[in-house]
């Protein structure tokens, strides 16, 4: 403690005593909400929504994984969907068991209603493969990766950690307790979690995950398919520097307008990819039942949206179809161009090349802005 060059943070309690409705974060608000509707909007527009659940999560695993510099490549991501003894890729399973994290926080928010520290507590355990929770032991301590300095020190005890999160509970489920934009709040809930760092290691994904729940919480969006951390990820510097920024100095509204503008402009993104998702089911559809119409069904159509790498058992379990029958539709889909067949040991998986080409190519943009 004697090394650090800073003062302690205090963390507040919310709202902090800031101005949080400058005209500029008012502005930015604006166009944050207007984005964020229109992509709302929009996914309804796709038939299944557990298509965009499915996909967009493993998206969005991958971008928030690589902030913490977990880097894995679309086809390995998609394998160890696929099918995980397919791929030796131990970053490829972390990301995935990111997806199934935001997938359990989803199901805890519509059975519940609520972003419980239970939850979260739950999430982290899936992320981490393992059964501890909150922090214990004190020492932890936030560092310059470049200069090792310290930059930060949270919360050290276990009852200081509960009693923080307890409040940042209330806060999210609450939403009596001040009138303040959703929007402007996730960014505050966002700025504290991190601050808190209750968990030993996963904060900032944990973090990520709680983002677009509370997005989900507030109605803002039926699912949870914001893109954010991609908006992150390609402003990693500024990112860590806003943060801490309000801890030194108490800097909310730039905190604030950067967090509305990782909304607007990721959710600009993300509308993009759920109007190509659209486009090319409709134009796959349309050429199936030119084609194929024997074989078209809106079930196999969702299947090969729902899984950019599919195989047998995924179109016998979802057409309720036997092996046989499934590989039949497989082997013909794949002669008549529709999806590229790919031989891996004894295991074939067949692949949406256009699906995959869209949100690999979204994937590679930088995102501009900040």
């Amino acid at each position: 403690m004697g090394a650090m060059l800073r003062p302690t943070y205090n963390l507040p309690t919310l709202p902090p005593d800031a101005n949080l409705e400058s005209v500029a974060i008012l502005k930015a608000l604006a166009k944050a909400n207007r984005a964020l509707g229109e992509l709302k909007g929009k996914a309804v527009s796709i038939p299944n929504q557990s298509i965009l659940i499915n996909t967009l999560a493993l998206q969005e695993a991958k971008a928030s994984s690589e902030i913490e510099n977990i880097v894995t490549t679309q086809d390995e991501l998609f394998r160890e969907d696929l099918l995980s003894e397919m791929t030796e890729s131990p970053t490829a399973k972390e990301v995935a068991r990111y997806r199934d994290t935001l997938r359990l926080g989803h199901e805890f928010l519509q059975a519940h209603g609520a972003i419980a520290n239970r939850s979260i507590i739950s999430m982290y355990r899936v992320l981490k493969s393992r059964q501890d929770g909150f922090r214990n032991a004190p020492g932890t301590t936030l560092r310059n990766d470049r200069t090792g300095e310290i930059i930060y020190v949270p919360p050290q005890t276990r009852a200081d950690i509960e009693h923080h999160m307890n409040e940042l509970e209330q806060f999210i489920n609450e939403p009596d307790l001040c009138d303040l934009d959703p929007l402007i709040k996730m960014a505050l809930i966002h700025h504290q979690f991190e601050s808190i760092h209750p968990f030993a290691d996963r904060n900032g994904r944990i973090g990520r995950i709680i983002n677009v729940l509370y997005l989900c919480l507030n109605d803002l969006l039926d699912i949870p398919v914001l893109y954010l951390s991609r908006f992150i990820n390609a402003n990693k510097d500024k990112y860590y520097q806003l943060l801490q920024d309000v801890r030194d100095q108490g800097f909310w509204q730039a905190w604030v307008l950067f967090m509305l503008e990782a909304v607007e402009q990721t959710a600009i993104i993300t509308l993009s990819i759920v109007e190509g998702m659209r486009a090319q089911m409709n134009s796959m559809k349309q050429r199936m039942r030119t084609q194929l119409p024997k074989l078209y069904s809106q079930d196999l159509l969702n299947n090969l949206f729902r899984h950019p790498y599919t195989r047998i058992e995924f179109v016998q379990n979802d057409l309720r179809i036997t092996r046989q029958t499934a590989a039949r539709y497989l082997d013909i889909l794949t002669e008549n161009g529709f999806v590229q067949k790919v031989s891996a040991g004894r295991s074939n998986y067949f692949i949406n090349v256009p699906l995959v080409t869209l949100l690999s190519e979204a994937a590679g943009e930088r995102v501009s802005g900040a």
